[in-house]
């Protein structure tokens, strides 16, 4: 950034979203519902461009089988986003198999594309990386 440049010269980051949320039986859609504003807000707050938003159902523990994690793949890959918002790690991968979830964003970051936790008791705490 240029010393003309301020902030809101700068390009906004490309990022999708990735909803992976629980199927509550009191109120069904409520977890996705607030997972999206979350993310939305994350990305309004730090300057990010949302290009997509990509949902699968809560319960696969293996993101690698569930075809939108794939499609959140395939935006990195392609080198389409360079963000990934996500309510929290266990959307990636259950705490049953932290392994898998420690591969997703190592991969990631392999990738150039870094992973943002959504949720603010996560990014308080200063788990998740914030703007």
């Amino acid at each position: 950034m240029t010393s003309a440049e301020t902030p809101q010269d700068k390009p906004a980051a490309p990022a999708v979203l990735y909803v992976c949320a629980d199927r509550g039986t009191l109120m069904p859609g409520l977890a996705a519902r607030r997972a999206e504003q979350e993310g939305r807000a994350v990305a309004q707050d730090c300057g990010l461009a949302i290009t997509e938003v990509v949902t699968d159902e809560y319960g696969e523990p293996d993101p690698t089988r569930r075809r939108g994690w794939r499609r959140v793949r395939e935006l990195a890959q392609a080198g389409i986003v360079t963000e990934v918002l996500v309510r929290w790690p266990t959307a990636i991968a259950p705490e049953s198999v932290p392994e898998l979830r420690h591969r997703e964003t190592r991969w990631l970051q392999e990738h150039g594309v870094r992973v943002r936790y959504t949720w603010a008791p996560l990014a308080a705490r200063g788990s998740a990386t914030r703007c």
